[in-house]
């Protein structure tokens, strides 16, 4: 719809008919001399009277453009402006970070899928997550691969479908052999100090224990607790084995725990897909929608109408005033004749 930003400013529309109400004529006096012989005169001096100084009239085309350029004029200085539809943008309220391990542990076939066929730690937790990104709509989601060092894959980022892409190109051991638990909350911690929503959310998941993190686990969850950080831990390992493959499930628990999450335990395909249902319940898509409208400005065209419109006028009037007169005819005395044209 049309709108004027500034409606009050078409209050100055009647000040033209003011000023010729209130306002006083200009006239000007000079001293002259009446000659009633004035023509005799000049033809004794051997001069040509010419016509004086002539006041023209206002004509109506005259009145009808000042009118009108007045009008536009007060238009473009009250702004016009065509609003547009609404437009809905929607704001993530919540961040969500995916901490993957990617330890060389993670090849062992112990998931079935769902043809019945035996696939690596890797692949079973690459078709949940990735369902579990698709279904995060209005959530900013990063993605943290870690192993020996903890290493960015992907910031916080509305384009699911590139953090999807980034998922599947993970492989086992891009990071190293080991598993630094600590160092991948560290990292998590920093990443989430650019962020701006209240609602900060790590999952974490392993399938081993930490194994020269920089940065103690425990020391990490309290500094994660301190800023506002959850921490979900997933721990599908078998703790049951001995030495770096061996899921240290006490340490995730007191990591959730101390972070206020929750911590599980995936032993199969259809366990992780249990645990991924059940975060997506427990951090329900929450998100701000925000809508605005476009404004486009239209003060340029009553302003150019105008420009126009006295551009035209005096070019009119220049072409006519260019136009020689037709010379009036004389008698046989040399005297213009009455009537002439």
């Amino acid at each position: 719809m049309l709108v004027f930003e500034y409606p009050w400013g078409f209050i100055i529309l009647p000040l033209p008919l003011l000023v010729w109400l209130l306002a006083k004529p200009f006239r000007e006096h000079q001293q002259a001399l009446r000659m009633p012989f004035f023509e005799e005169a000049a033809r004794a001096a051997g001069l040509k009277p010419s016509q004086g100084a002539v006041v023209l009239k206002r004509s109506f085309v005259q009145m009808s453009i000042a009118v009108v350029v007045w009008v536009l004029l007060v238009a473009a200085l009250a702004r016009p402006q065509w609003i547009e539809d609404p437009i809905k943008k929607i704001q993530s309220a919540r961040d969500i970070m995916l901490a993957l391990d990617l330890s060389q542990s993670m090849e062992a076939k112990d998931f079935i899928d769902s043809s019945g066929n035996r696939i690596n730690r890797l692949e079973a937790v690459k078709n949940v997550v990735d369902d579990f990104i698709a279904k995060r709509e209005g959530d900013r989601i990063g993605l943290i691969v870690y192993g020996a060092g903890a290493y960015p894959q992907a910031p916080f980022t509305l384009d699911h479908d590139g953090v999807r892409v980034l998922l599947e190109q993970t492989e086992i051991g891009m990071a190293g052999p080991r598993t630094v638990i600590g160092d991948a909350i560290g990292l998590a911690i920093k990443l989430f100090e650019a962020s701006e929503v209240d609602d900060r959310v790590l999952i974490l998941l392993t399938d081993g224990n930490d194994t020269g993190s920089k940065m103690p686990p425990e020391k990490a969850a309290d500094i994660a607790a301190s800023r506002g950080i959850v921490i979900h831990t997933i721990g599908i390992g078998d703790p049951s084995t001995s030495g770096d493959d061996q899921v240290d499930l006490e340490t995730l628990q007191r990591i959730a725990k101390t972070t206020g999450g929750e911590f599980f335990r995936g032993e199969d395909s259809e366990g992780l897909k249990g645990i991924y249902a059940s975060l997506d319940a427990m951090t329900p898509k929450n998100y701000e929608t925000f809508s605005y409208r476009p404004k486009l400005p239209l003060f340029q065209w009553p302003l150019g109408i105008a420009t126009i419109l006295v551009l035209m006028y005096e070019l009119i009037m220049l072409l006519i005033m260019s136009i020689p007169k037709r010379k009036q005819p004389s008698d046989s005395s040399g005297n213009v004749a009455e009537g002439g044209a």
